[in-house]
């Protein structure tokens, strides 16, 4: 039966293609109707991502489907006819994740959503114990005492929320009493673990981590991602006793027990192995240059992902897009004017370590880098781009956007001249040496929303969370961010001169971000 679900889809979006492909272009650039012509009626982006996210999976920095998914990526551009290959940047802690199930055992049973954090220890099979509260102290000294308490016990070590329905749905649906009632009883519990974490001398990050010494059954803790069923899911650094992430409402039912001396009991198995330190590594492809083989146009996207989903949004789509972009150029552009070089990143989530330590080793090439763009926005068609501080970007951008398909390039909005960002993903590793790098973006622009936001609620139901899989992404957004970014590179890749670095004046009090170190090895790194 599979078969007619995959010729429905491919029919869909020929559909849709047929629609797309009816414009005009700008110029007579026969290479901008190949690279649409190419991306368009023979976009390969649903395949791509379908092996990605459902086959290979998650892609957690140091485990084996990390490491897997490089070879296919590799492999990929093999069968393509494209140059590739993967460099070691470190190491990191190699880990596999292996199955969760959590079951309340009294005073009722029920199996609860949740799974272990990533790089949690292993039980050593099933384990049975009551749940505690994070012991409510009045000094770190006190909280030192009470650790022989937690012994053998579940830990509850987050905040509980009053309610796990979206806000968005309180606020069309409720009464103004019941709204203020709910957002005071929020704030005063905001406030109150406040006080109980700080009391205990340490914060809420680490407290997974010093209450794993204490030997509990497990810790267990909850990030609501305020929207409906989402929960934030991340690592920890415990290394003898279980982390757990549950979600909100399994975490509120068990904190409500414990609360009122209901007596929970859980039965929990997780199963995990670590694997040591194990090398990493950034993914290239490369298609050289004809007239300047050694001035380069960089496409980068991290390609690791937290591990509580797919990693779909967050990064997937991104390096699906890198995939394809080079794919398209190989067809279109087989000889640009510049090397292009696509990059899928390794080590981002635990700091951009593997775009840093390009940087750090390969100063050569970002002497002579023209432009690197960064493919890191979810979903949606790019519609916004920061000129990160460069004086002259906007007016090369303008020439690139002027030759683009007006149904990609009308959409976009550049600001000028726009701060230079110090983190938040591949790019900052190139800003900081003050190469001209620019991140895509789908949101309306700072003035207006978050960038890290945008129509499809991104931050709320895909960003880390335990929902970012492959039937949230939007197949024809996804085919035009490939093609947008096979346009950009190709048109840069031809300009006559190297892109300005010309920086704006900063305002006062700032100053250009400087360069950090990566973490080369999971030991150099607190996260």
């Amino acid at each position: 039966m599979r078969a007619p679900v995959r010729i429905l889809f491919v029919c869909l979006l020929a559909a849709s293609t047929r629609a797309a492909a009816a414009q005009s272009y700008p110029s007579d650039d026969p290479v901008i109707r190949a690279i649409w012509e190419e991306g368009v009626e023979r976009s390969q982006v649903h395949e791509l991502g379908q092996v990605m996210m459902d086959s290979i999976g998650p892609r957690l920095t140091g485990s084996p489907a990390m490491a897997g998914a490089n070879d296919w990526a590799l492999a990929k551009y093999a069968e393509w006819g494209i140059e590739a290959y993967k460099e070691q940047y470190g190491t990191w802690r190699g880990w596999e994740r292996g199955i969760t199930h959590i079951d309340l055992i009294a005073p009722r049973v029920r199996s609860l959503e949740g799974m272990a954090a990533a790089w949690s220890p292993a039980t050593d099979g099933p384990v049975e114990a009551e749940v505690v509260i994070l012991p409510h102290v009045d000094s770190p000294g006190a909280f030192q005492a009470s650790l022989s308490e937690v012994r053998g016990k579940f830990v509850l070590v987050s905040r509980p929320e009053p309610s796990c329905r979206a806000p968005d749905n309180l606020e069309q649906f409720a009464r103004p009493e019941t709204t203020a009632r709910m957002a005071a009883e929020r704030e005063r519990a905001i406030a109150e673990w406040s006080d109980r974490v700080g009391n205990t001398g340490f914060d809420q990050r680490s407290l997974p981590e010093v209450l794993s010494v204490a030997e509990p059954a497990a810790v267990i803790r909850s990030q609501w991602s305020e929207g409906w069923g989402v929960t934030k899911i991340f690592g920890t650094r415990a290394q003898r006793a279980p982390v757990l992430d549950l979600s909100c409402e399994a975490y509120g039912l068990l904190y409500r027990l414990a609360e009122n001396d209901q007596g929970p009991v859980l039965r929990i198995d997780v199963q995990s192995r670590f694997l040591g330190e194990v090398p990493v590594f950034n993914a290239f492809a490369v298609i050289p240059g004809s007239a300047e083989p050694e001035e380069y146009v960089i496409l980068g996207g991290h390609y690791d992902s937290w591990d509580g989903a797919d990693g779909a949004l967050d990064n997937g789509t991104g390096a699906v897009a890198i995939m394809e972009a080079m794919r398209i150029l190989k067809t279109a552009v087989p000889n640009p004017r510049r090397t292009i070089i696509g990059a899928l990143w390794n080590g981002e989530e635990q700091g951009l370590n593997g775009s840093r330590a390009f940087v750090e080793d390969n100063p050569e090439i970002l002497d002579r880098t023209h432009t690197v763009f960064n493919v890191d926005h979810g979903n949606g068609p790019v519609t916004f781009i920061p000129m990160q501080g460069f004086a002259g970007a906007a007016g090369r951008f303008g020439e690139w956007l002027a030759k683009v398909p007006s149904e990609l390039a009308d959409l976009v909005t550049l600001e000028v001249p726009g701060m230079p960002e110090s983190g938040g993903t591949d790019h900052a590793s190139f800003l900081c040496a003050g190469v001209p790098a620019f991140s895509f973006h789908v949101g309306a622009g700072r003035s207006e929303m978050n960038i890290a936001d945008n129509r499809w609620d991104t931050s709320i139901y895909t960003w880390h969370t335990n929902r970012d899989t492959f039937d949230k992404i939007v197949f024809e957004d996804l085919r035009d961010d490939a093609v947008m970014t096979a346009m950009l590179a190709y048109l840069a890749s031809e300009d006559a001169e190297m892109m300005s670095r010309d920086r704006r004046a900063m305002p006062e009090g700032s100053e250009w971000p400087r360069c950090r170190p990566p973490a080369r090895s999971s030991g150099e790194s607190a996260r």
